[in-house]
């Protein structure tokens, strides 16, 4: 069975949607930084560290506005520990 010209012209648009949605997702989130007013951040939860303590369980350090958490997650229940003091005030 031959391929016909309609079929060609679909696969080949196909080809350019994916080519530009790696483009988009690559510089999009570039270019929606550059349309935030201010160039104000959005706040939110980073991860500072890890620790891995055994093959399933990690220890883990969460930075949430300016002040640190620490868990810890993959045993049967994830844990809370507490929240660690802040590194300006052990100075």
């Amino acid at each position: 069975m031959r391929m016909g010209f309609h079929d060609a012209v679909s696969a080949l648009l196909a080809l350019v949607a994916v080519v530009a949605m790696i483009l988009l997702s690559r510089h999009g989130w570039k270019f929606a930084d550059r349309l935030r007013p201010n160039g104000k951040t959005v706040a939110g939860v980073v991860v500072a560290g890890s620790l891995a303590i055994d093959p399933k369980r990690r220890l883990n350090v969460l930075t949430c506005d300016g002040k640190r958490l620490l868990i810890l997650t993959g045993g049967p229940n994830d844990l809370v520990v507490g929240w660690a003091p802040n590194e300006e005030a052990e100075s």
